[in-house]
């Protein structure tokens, strides 16, 4: 299934089902199939978006270090692993999203 998000501010923003429950649960809304986020409620939005970030990276940073020293042990003939997508990647067109709503005092509704 795919959410669409939508607002007058913006084209729509189109995720799966999995990434966007993930944001929705970071700015507090359930995982109802139609929602809104009002006017009123983006700032927060944004802020825990953005604290969600800046956590996943704080403890993608810890991991790396550790994953440094495995990994130097490990180059002995295994493909190199994929960077996944990071929530920062699936996070950002929703912040401009929301920034954009905000600015034109639109609502942002799935």
């Amino acid at each position: 299934m795919l959410y669409k998000f939508k607002s007058r501010a913006t084209a729509d923003v189109i995720m799966l089902e999995a990434n966007a429950r993930q944001l929705l649960k970071i700015v507090g809304k359930g995982e109802e199939p139609h929602g809104i986020i009002t006017v009123a409620q983006i700032p927060a939005a944004i802020e825990a978006l953005q604290a969600a970030v800046a956590a996943e990276e704080a403890a993608a940073r810890e991991r790396g270090q550790a994953a440094d020293a495995d990994e130097a042990a490990a180059q002995e003939g295994d493909a190199p692993a994929r960077d996944p997508v990071t929530l920062r990647q699936r996070a950002t067109p929703f912040i401009d999203m929301l920034r954009r709503s905000a600015a034109e005092e639109h609502d942002v509704i799935w």
